[in-house]
């Protein structure tokens, strides 16, 4: 990781300092803090678009951006706001966590925290000349009385520096909802934050998400009922490091593939089936008396019995080591409708039950149950040196947690019911040594579920949308491997397989970022082409002009004007000796992606931008990067370019009355584009057409020379969807 800085930064201050010796930052951290801030100074992201802080699901953002607040702290910022996901479990995490953080500025009298609906309306001068962190639930009522201090109550604080940072970023703060009469309006919590933000005098403005999809598919500005909404598109993409400590999708999609990883007996594929028969009682499928030998339920039942021996091996292991014995916890989420819950509750529950009646009863009709459990996990824990107790050992803990009620069946429907499951740092809390959470989406988004060693996932619907997806992965975070080897996760064959390929695109935009192909401010997301995975709701994005780049497509300007010759002479011959000098003759030349571009820049000046269609020269750039520079990395950063002169085509077509659009196509089956197709393998190719532009009521032009380039997406490129709108 390289540091980018551009502003000079205090990076020795009392803020930072303390911090950082307080979590001893890795120097990737760091880099990432220091460049996050350098960004947001240079970009002025409050007059344009905010920055972005892009993590992975549990991955260590909290921790990144209240290292980016320390710094702005140390660098003339006075106030920060920290938006939250509407709901007190993550408001109340991220205010204990702030406390923990600033605990001695606080004592102090240096920084002020407050949760804005506890704000006191008597704050004294001497109080208001601290530091300030606000958080800040993206809630109507929350956002109201942000509004009021600010404007009313405190105004002082309106006119000093702002950090404005939005937790979960593509929650709530973006997208549009069509009413009845089909008329587009723009989500109230998105229009207060707004209104908010651009009423300071100076506030910059962070995003922070590991599911960033709909944030830049934004378009640039949104004009409704002569009402200007500015969308929180990204100006910059600085990316979270991830620590090798990380457990996440390259661990459940990839090295469970490897033999000689734990990981590869984390996968336990379940029936549709039995997702079915979970979804509500019906007792012509399944009589939930039968719940510990019908095959019906089998998986559940298994996923049951793993997790209760997975979690009292890992307590026989911390008494061993002479450890406190910590709690464990598993997921059951499988559906949105608390129907579905009750009945799921009631099914593990029966299980549970008649668990617990034969512990008390016949225990001995308990060994093939957990000995079948022991086994399967036996197989992860022999490939760590590790201490693993005998099968009799593990099968006396297992009757003896049955029979004093050790086990913990919860459903969680709501927010009231997650309020009332919070421990004192907002995080579930685990009561017993074994938890088990039945839930749906209430369990998703910065909801922290300590000791995870199970999660039984089911949502299966006829569209996976890629950011719901992964914020239910509440199974990834930071895992101590011995944890991992009594974890399974149980799916059905398809979702693994969904999963996977959602991960393998999550991948693939971090890697482009890395490679900086966000520096235009255009972002490539991978899509599926069997359209059964799309990237976030479509009501996210309703507004935005969204476009498809896959495999030998062609990008071109269409329906330009040129301006006029003696505007455009001299530039028209130094694209000449550019193009002459990289290029001889009519065989395509691999030629560098820098030299491309500044073709295509030079290009670019010889079109009128007031008359015609104006080129998004920015998205055909953007493209031709991505294109080249995702690829090996021996064949990276180069373009075939195929060079033709002596054209002369029209600009409108005399038989439809369209604008053309097939400059590439006009010498019959060898034509440029058949060339360019059959070479652009891994490398994009780039067709430049030399025109004569005569001005004659055939042609149309302005009598000026000018050249055509048409972009071809090779056919190794895989299928992506951007938006990139001109800006002035």
């Amino acid at each position: 990781m390289v540091i980018e800085q551009k502003v000079d930064l205090n990076v020795k201050g009392l803020f930072y300092k303390q911090l950082d010796q307080k979590n001893v930052y890795s120097v990737e951290t760091k880099v990432c803090i220091e460049n996050t801030l350098s960004k947001l100074i240079e970009n002025d992201t409050s007059l344009s678009k905010p920055g972005m802080l892009l993590g992975k699901i549990q991955s260590g953002k909290t921790r990144t951006f209240i290292g980016v607040t320390a710094l702005s702290f140390d660098n003339g910022y006075d106030v920060a706001i920290i938006l939250t996901k509407g709901t007190k479990a993550l408001a109340q995490q991220t205010y204990e966590r702030l406390k923990t953080e600033f605990e001695g500025f606080k004592y102090d009298d240096v920084v002020q925290i407050f949760d804005i609906m506890s704000l006191p309306d008597n704050l004294t001068n001497y109080e208001l000349d601290q530091k300030m962190i606000f958080i800040v639930k993206k809630q109507k009522d929350n956002l109201k009385r942000l509004q009021k201090a600010l404007f009313e109550t405190y105004p002082s604080l309106a006119g000093k520096r702002v950090l404005m940072i939005d937790d979960e970023a593509d929650f709530a703060s973006v997208g549009f909802t069509k009413t009845k009469s089909e008329i587009i309006e723009i989500k109230v919590i998105a229009g207060q934050i707004d209104g908010i933000r651009q009423e300071l005098l100076r506030c910059d403005f962070l995003q922070v998400t590991a599911t960033p999809y709909s944030l830049y598919l934004q378009p640039e500005n949104i004009e409704i009922r002569d009402f200007i909404f500015k969308p929180i598109k990204p100006a910059f993409t600085e990316l979270v490091p991830v620590p090798k400590e990380y457990i996440g999708g390259d661990y459940y999609f990839k090295e469970s593939g490897e033999k000689n990883s734990v990981a590869y007996y984390l996968y336990e594929p379940i029936s549709a089936d039995e997702l079915v028969i979970l979804k509500k009682q019906d007792r012509r499928r399944f009589k939930i008396e039968e719940s510990l030998n019908s095959n019906k339920i089998r998986s559940l039942r298994q996923a049951v019995l793993n997790f209760i021996v997975g979690g009292i091996i890992r307590r026989i292991q911390d008494k061993q080591e002479r450890k406190r014995q910590s709690k464990y916890s598993f997921i059951i989420h499988t559906e949105q409708k608390k129907q579905s819950h009750e009945w799921q509750e009631e099914v593990v529950t029966e299980i549970k039950e008649q668990l617990c009646k034969v512990a008390e009863e016949k225990p001995e009709l308990l060994i093939d149950l957990v000995k079948e459990s022991y086994l399967n996990l036996k197989q992860s824990l022999f490939l760590l040196d590790c201490f693993v107790p005998e099968f009799e050992n593990v099968k006396y803990e297992v009757i003896q947690a049955l029979r004093k009620d050790h086990i913990m069946i919860t459903k969680v429907n709501s927010e009231k019911d997650v309020n009332e499951l919070l421990d004192d740092t907002g995080q579930l809390k685990l009561r017993v040594p074994l938890n088990i959470f039945i839930g749906g989406q209430i369990l998703d988004r910065g909801i922290t579920i300590g000791n995870l060693i199970g999660f039984y996932y089911g949502r299966n619907p006829k569209t996976f949308q890629q950011d719901t997806v992964l914020q239910h992965s509440r199974m990834f975070g930071y895992r101590p491997i011995q944890d991992l080897a009594v974890t399974r996760f149980y799916t059905t064959k398809e979702i693994y397989d969904v999963m996977s390929k959602i991960h393998e695109f999550d991948t693939a935009l971090r890697t482009a970022i890395e490679k900086g192909g966000d520096s235009s401010g255009v972002v490539f997301i991978q899509k599926d082409t069997a359209n059964k995975i799309i990237p976030c709701s479509p009501n996210k994005i309703v507004m935005s002009k969204i476009t498809t780049l896959k495999p030998l497509k062609r990008l071109l300007p269409v329906g330009f004007q040129t301006r006029y010759k003696s505007y455009i002479s001299k530039t028209v011959e130094e694209i000449d000796k550019m193009v002459d000098s990289l290029v001889k003759g009519n065989d395509p030349v691999l030629i560098d992606l820098k030299d491309a571009i500044s073709i295509i820049k030079k290009i670019n000046q010889t079109f009128d931008q007031n008359d015609g269609e104006q080129w998004d020269v920015k998205a055909f750039i953007s493209s031709m990067e991505y294109l080249a520079n995702n690829i090996p990395e021996q064949h990276g950063g180069k373009v075939w370019c195929i060079v033709r002169k002596g054209r002369n085509i029209a600009r409108i077509r005399k038989s439809t009355g369209r604008y053309e659009d097939a400059p590439d196509t006009a010498t019959g089956t060898k034509n440029e584009l058949n060339i360019a197709r059959n070479i652009a393998f891994e490398n994009p190719a780039l067709i430049l057409t030399r025109q004569q532009g005569s001005d004659d009521q055939e042609k149309g032009w302005r009598g000026a020379e000018f050249w055509w380039p048409v972009l071809v997406a090779p056919e190794s490129a895989k299928t992506v969807i951007f938006t990139s709108e001109v800006q002035d």
